[in-house]
């Protein structure tokens, strides 16, 4: 790899921007796909974006046949990451779930009873307000954000930032009846129908699950199903 490309690829990562290396196999040409632009000697077409979106969804390189020739695509994903908010039964088999499949995963709960390192063993714990833990955090593409407290002086303003973030997935605990109050309450802070469909509520896959085990088990396949079925990254679109 050029000096040039490997200073933007590092300066990506800084930035937990996602990028994808793409290599012309018999020429050695290279590019790289971040940040909205293309940069290098390949030049790259919509196939190659598209299959660049693809491995990134997959957090897997691949060879590609594109413009007559093999192209290695090697993704370079900043690291998953997970917020809970509240320390409660569900999160505790949520976050080490989510530390098993892959998440850097941290819980936020101001209330010290609950916050405890003891309920959760080898997982950040953080005894902040919820909007002040995630403007610390500073969620990204490649973060989840699940609320459980039911309690909207911790869920919303939880909610509020990270419909303001890039956050890949944001669900939210309650039946429906309790979302539609959340979404009114959301609602009259500003936020619209555009914002509303980013929360995934009641959270979780619909499979009847009913003890914190089986919800935590529905949430954690939205999240996955959201994470690999995401629409194509803004890293790996078209050269400006």
């Amino acid at each position: 790899m050029k000096r040039d490309l490997l200073d933007r690829l590092l300066a990506a990562k800084a930035a937990k921007q996602p990028a994808v290396l793409a290599t012309r196999l018999n020429t050695g040409e290279q590019s790289l796909l971040t940040g909205g632009a293309a940069t290098g000697e390949l030049a790259v077409s919509p196939s190659i974006q598209s299959s660049a979106n693809d491995t990134l969804r997959a957090d897997k390189g691949r060879t590609v046949e594109a413009d007559g020739g093999d192209i290695f695509l090697q993704p370079f994903n900043p690291p998953l990451r997970m917020a809970i908010i509240g320390a409660v039964h569900i999160a505790q088999v949520l976050a080490p779930m989510s530390d098993l499949t892959g998440y850097d995963v941290t819980v936020i709960d101001p209330r010290h009873g609950f916050a405890s390192p003891d309920r959760f063993p080898h997982i950040s714990v953080v005894d902040d307000w919820p909007d002040e833990a995630l403007d610390a955090l500073a969620p990204d593409s490649r973060t989840a954000i699940v609320t459980l407290t039911h309690d909207p002086k911790l869920d919303d303003p939880a909610l509020e930032r990270a419909l303001r973030s890039d956050a890949f997935y944001i669900g939210s605990l309650g039946s429906k009846k309790t979302h539609a109050a959340r979404l009114e309450r959301l609602s009259r802070a500003g936020f619209g129908d555009a914002d509303f469909a980013r929360i995934h509520g009641p959270v979780g896959l619909a499979i009847g699950a009913r003890s914190p085990a089986e919800i935590a088990v529905s949430i954690m396949a939205q999240v996955t199903q959201a994470l690999r079925e995401a629409p194509a990254l803004a890293a790996t679109a078209a050269a400006a």
